[in-house]
Order: structure tokens, then C-alpha cells, then sequence
């Protein structure tokens, strides 16, 4: 039995404070996530994976001036996503947010990226790529529901063998009364299930069927531990997860930090492998400290391992929720007998 039980929605949008909105389009089969913090919230970021696209993470260091940030963004395209963090940015300094610096207002976005080039959609954009429109798009459709699998940054995602996509996951600590939720564009080298079969490797962590409900094959398949990768052979940086974890608790930066380290567990919990060269694997850790509580001690210890739990769960529901569309490259995980 878990020392926590799943949020009302399961979204990370159960942690107060935080709403999420999506952009994509499906003949680009890429989009953008948007995560708003209704007030600027405490921050960190965690980087394990060897090849990672960000905008504005240095400062999310604890050591940096900059406590706080406004918005997060996770896109596609790879290095052109960045861009999404430029129409995040214009759509809150019409809402008149951001770092006040004299007459001027600077909104705090940082953003990592994910490789979805070569997946079957048209990327001839032109002189401009699309993804400063799409983040626009996406904070502005900010709200606390929110569609899941082929949808925002995840519309474009691949594992290694099936379609991957944007997955959300959240949990009620017992004890303190903390909220947990994660956030995951799941688009990995490796892959999210067992061998070649329906079952998810984050199955240990399901709460309910919110992914199938299949829990573990028995006994394990052979083929369990196959090192299988995305374009081992063609292009092997096509690759990387990025991911926010987010709580309504009263933390430090340096608290946010140890809460994205522990998240990244949640990577290892539900995807083999994880966090290798040609990943560029990231989590953001964002606190709103709507909850009056300043986990120490055991409560520490509980919220960062319902990190590590509830992130296995959201990237396991991106990749469960994936639908098919016209020109996919790969299955959708429904498609797998």
C-alpha cells in the first residue's frame, strides 16, 4: 500500500496554482505545452540526459539570483522549439507578468526541447519555424484540464518502438497533505514497455488501469532487457524526455532541485534505458507553495519518493493515451496485441 492516493483529475494540474495548455499541429506532427504558474513559483531544473536543447536553465540553479519563474515550456522541434518560449513570454507580458526591471516587465520562461524531426510530418516551415506561434497558442489555452497522449509536445513524440506522447500523473500525500503531479512529453531512445509485449515497465506504480491495468507480464519475457533504440543505425539523437514536477508545498530552490533529482527516478521506473548520451532527459521542478507546508525530515523523504512515482505514471499514460494519424512511422501502444 502507497502512502498517497491519485489527485482528482490526475493531472499535474491537481497542484494548485498550476494550469497547462497545448498547441500542436498535425501536419507538423509536433506541438508545444505550455505550464503556467498562476503566481511565480520557486524553481529548479535536473538535466541527466547527455544531448538536452533548454532556453533559461542556468538561473534555475540554487546558487542564482532569480528565485522564481512565470511560465515552463516543453516543445518540439529541437533547437527550433525554443522558439516557443518567445510566444510564451509575449502572451504574459500582454498579461502584464514577469520580472519587474524598471518600466519593464521580463517574464521567466525557461524551456527544454525534444527531437521529433523525422517523424513523418511536413517540417518545411519555411524561413521561420512556427514554434514561437505555437507557444502562444499554448499559454493562452493554459487551463487546468487538458488533453493528454498525441497532443502539445508529445504530438510528435516516439519511443524506441511505439508512438510516445504527452502524459500526466498526480498523487495526494497522506501524511503531510502534500499534492504531487508530473507532467512528461515522453519521446525516448529506449522504450516504455516490456519486450515486445502491452505492459508497461512503470506497471508497479499504476494506481487503478490508468495505463492498461496490466501490471507486470509472468513471468518476464526473455527479451525483457533487450537494449532496443530508436534508430540505432540512422539517427540515434532523435531522442529525449523532458518533464516538470510540480507540488502546492513550500520549498527552496535547493528543495526544488532534490524534488527533479528524485523525479528523475520516475525515468528510470518507466523507461529502459533512460538518461543515456543521446537523450537530452530533463526535469523542471516548480513549488507554488499554496499549501502552507514546509516538508522536513520523513515528509521530505515521502514527497520526493511520490515524485519519482508519480513521473514513472505520467509517462507511462503518454505513451498509452498516443493515437495514430496519417504518415506515423510507428504504432500507437492500442494497436499492440
Amino acid at each position: 500500500m502507497t502512502d498517497w492516493t491519485r489527485g482528482k483529475r490526475n493531472l499535474i494540474t491537481d497542484v494548485a496554482g498550476i494550469a497547462v495548455g497545448n498547441a500542436d499541429d498535425p501536419h507538423l506532427k509536433s506541438g508545444v505545452t505550455a505550464i503556467l504558474c498562476e503566481k511565480p513559483s520557486t524553481a529548479a531544473v535536473q538535466i541527466l540526459g547527455g544531448a538536452p536543447g533548454t532556453r533559461e536553465t542556468d538561473l534555475l540553479e540554487p546558487h542564482q539570483t532569480v528565485e522564481t519563474v512565470d511560465a515552463l515550456v516543453l516543445s518540439g522541434g529541437s533547437a527550433f522549439g525554443l522558439d516557443a518560449a518567445s510566444g510564451v513570454q509575449a502572451a504574459l507580458v500582454e498579461a502584464g507578468r514577469g520580472f519587474a526591471a524598471g518600466p519593464h516587465r521580463i517574464p521567466i520562461v525557461p524551456a527544454a526541447i525534444l527531437f521529433d524531426l523525422a517523424n513523418g510530418g511536413n517540417k518545411d516551415w519555411g524561413r521561420y519555424p512556427p514554434y514561437r506561434e505555437l507557444g502562444y497558442d499554448a499559454l493562452k489555452a493554459a487551463d487546468t484540464d487538458f488533453a493528454l497522449g498525441t497532443s502539445g509536445a508529445g504530438a510528435g513524440a516516439r519511443t524506441a518502438d511505439l508512438k510516445g506522447g504527452l502524459g500526466s500523473a498526480s498523487a495526494v500525500l497522506t501524511g503531510s497533505g502534500a499534492t504531487v503531479g508530473a507532467l512528461a512529453a515522453a519521446n525516448p531512445v529506449g522504450t516504455t514497455t516490456i519486450g515486445g509485449t502491452r505492459h508497461f515497465w512503470a506497471a508497479p506504480f499504476e494506481i487503478g488501469d490508468e495505463f492498461g491495468g496490466l501490471g507486470l507480464p509472468t513471468p518476464l519475457p526473455e527479451d525483457a532487457t533487450e537494449i532496443r533504440l530508436k534508430h540505432r543505425a540512422v539517427n540515434p539523437r532523435a531522442n529525449t524526455t523532458i518533464a516538470v514536477i510540480a507540488t502546492d508545498a513550500v520549498l527552496t530552490k535547493a528543495e526544488c532541485k532534490r524534488l527533479a533529482i528524485s523525479a528523475h527516478d520516475g525515468f528510470a521506473r518507466a523507461i529502459w534505458p533512460c538518461h543515456t548520451p543521446m537523450d537530452g532527459d530533463l526535469v523542471f521542478a516548480v513549488a507554488t507553495g499554496h499549501k502552507s507546508l514546509r516538508p522536513g525530515g520523513d515528509d521530505f523523504i515521502d514527497l520526493c519518493a511520490a515524485a519519482a512515482a508519480t513521473m514513472s505514471r505520467a509517462i507511462a499514460r503518454g505513451v498509452h493515451a498516443a493515437t495514430a494519424s496519417e504518415g506515423d512511422v510507428l504504432p500507437v501502444w492500442s494497436d499492440r496485441s
